[in-house]
């Protein structure tokens, strides 16, 4: 996976809106969020782009360091949005 953590994130909350979109939903549907770090030590840069992309909205998050991501990836997000229906 190419990109340092900056430009996986992006890419990361950049695939999680299309998916929100497929349902009409956005990011400020999203209601819990589980960011995997590979290096803990980026969790700073993490949280500023994580607050820069949930602006106001931000939703209750947990951050897990993992030894390994699929890919060689440095970051990964696991997003739960509710959609009033």
């Amino acid at each position: 996976m190419s990109g340092g953590l900056i430009a996986q994130f992006r890419q990361a909350v950049a695939n999680a809106s299309a998916v929100l979109a497929t349902e009409q939903a956005t990011l400020q549907d999203v209601v819990k969020t589980t960011v995997f770090l590979v290096h803990m030590n980026d969790f700073d840069a993490m949280n500023k782009l994580y607050m820069e992309c949930f602006g106001n909205s931000r939703p209750a998050r947990s951050a897990v360091g993992v030894a390994a991501l699929p890919l060689g990836a440095l970051v990964e997000i696991e997003l739960w949005a509710y959609i009033n229906p």
